[in-house]
């Protein structure tokens, strides 16, 4: 009788890895981008609760900044689901 042979993953990684270091700089990338929005989030507050201050409301915070953010998350899904093969 014939002994059994362990499957071995066709890819050529190691099995105890699920994700590739192509996954891995994809997330750390992704990261970067979701933190980057919500820096730009930050501020336009004012020093004095009498005063209104407009810059609140700015271009960046209002519309920059969650692009960036969904497009981190959406990056982050992406090298998370995404298979990289040699």
């Amino acid at each position: 009788m014939k002994e059994k042979q362990p499957s071995t993953p066709t890819s050529g990684q190691d099995p105890r890895m699920p994700l590739s270091r192509r996954n891995y700089l994809l997330l750390a990338a992704g990261f970067a981008v979701i933190v980057l929005g919500f820096v730009l989030m930050t501020g336009g507050g004012s020093d004095s609760p009498e005063e209104f201050n407009y810059a609140m409301f700015s271009w960046r915070r209002i519309t920059l900044a969650p692009i960036l953010v969904i497009g981190g998350f959406v990056t982050e899904i992406v090298a998370i689901m995404k298979r990289f093969d040699k």
